[in-house]
């Protein structure tokens, strides 16, 4: 197998976009629109006829390229249109050009690896299989879950679809618990927007009894997966578990399909416990770190 190293300007966007489309693997994640936002600047390997692609995201720090993994973006690496095996995604690490010199990225679900030298950490995301009816999905939830759903509903908190991307964002700046600086919002709003116009985007809202927004949401549907990429909530929408009731709104109104909801992570033992808490399965995928950067400036990684 022939591989290409080619940069963003020299990719063609139509067969690259068909194979994260086609891909055993394919995720909302590989698309070009989508690297285009959250990366600052990115590569790729590709095979001759794009039926294996590898995107590379990259940036430099005193004059030293590095290979990194973007805000927004959980996973990445190999994506094919054919059978995945472990020679495939160690043959396409090797091909990664020596003018990178540190590489710290994540690979997607389908990726396995044991690449010489390189630092593997696994980690988790949680799926959630919409194929049975929203009966029986719900039947698995924890008593704690349904007792919250419960409460959000007693509390008349009401869910609608199509809430603008304008009012997530805003929700999402006046209750920012991650501290995300204002450049992560302006790749957000292009997320939301670009997602939304791509047809792909659904943004939803929770109300409280006054009809004041008191959390957000939105979902990216995809290659057979719905990630909840964006939530935020206000302290009353904590209060009244209105992130319950949304989620559980979600899973009603596309149950019976074939997708799966993607909660995207996470390592924090709390989170996890709410995600699974929906019945979802823990899903592990790698983390990979490749340092071949001078032993003299190893340190200052």
């Amino acid at each position: 197998m022939k591989l290409y190293f080619l940069n963003r300007d020299e990719i063609d966007v139509a067969k690259w976009d068909s194979c994260i489309a086609r891909s055993v693997n394919g995720m909302v994640y590989g698309y070009s629109w989508y690297l285009d936002i959250v990366c600052e600047s990115w590569s790729a390997l590709v095979d001759e006829d794009y039926r294996t692609v590898f995107p590379l995201p990259h940036k430099a720090k005193y004059g030293i390229g590095y290979i990194y993994q973007p805000f927004f973006t959980q996973q990445l690496g190999l994506f094919s249109t054919d059978a995945i095996c472990q020679n495939l995604v160690d043959t396409f690490i090797g091909a990664i050009p020596k003018s990178f010199k540190y590489i710290a990225i994540n690979l997607n679900t389908f990726i396995k690896t044991q690449y010489p030298n390189a630092r593997i950490t696994p980690r988790v995301t949680y799926h959630l299989d919409l194929i049975e009816s929203y009966p029986i999905l719900s039947s698995r939830y924890s008593t704690n879950t349904k007792r919250n759903i419960s409460r959000a509903i007693a509390n008349n908190i009401s869910i609608v679809k199509g809430l603008p991307p304008v009012q997530l964002i805003e929700l999402k700046k006046q209750n920012n618990v991650a501290n995300l600086k204002s450049s992560h919002f302006n790749t957000l709003k292009k997320l939301v927007s670009q997602s939304i116009d791509n047809g792909v985007g659904e943004v939803y809202g929770a109300y409280n009894a006054h009809n004041e927004l008191c959390a957000g949401a939105l979902f990216i549907k995809a290659n057979g997966k719905a990630i909840y990429l964006l939530a935020s909530s206000t302290p009353e929408g904590k209060a009244q578990r209105a992130m319950f009731r949304l989620i559980d709104f979600y899973i009603d109104q596309n149950s019976e399909s074939n997708l799966v909801l993607d909660f995207e992570g996470s390592n924090i033992k709390s989170v996890a416990r709410f995600f699974a808490s929906f019945g979802a399965s823990p899903c592990t995928y790698n983390h990979i770190e490749i340092n071949r950067l001078p032993w003299f400036l190893k340190i200052f990684k």
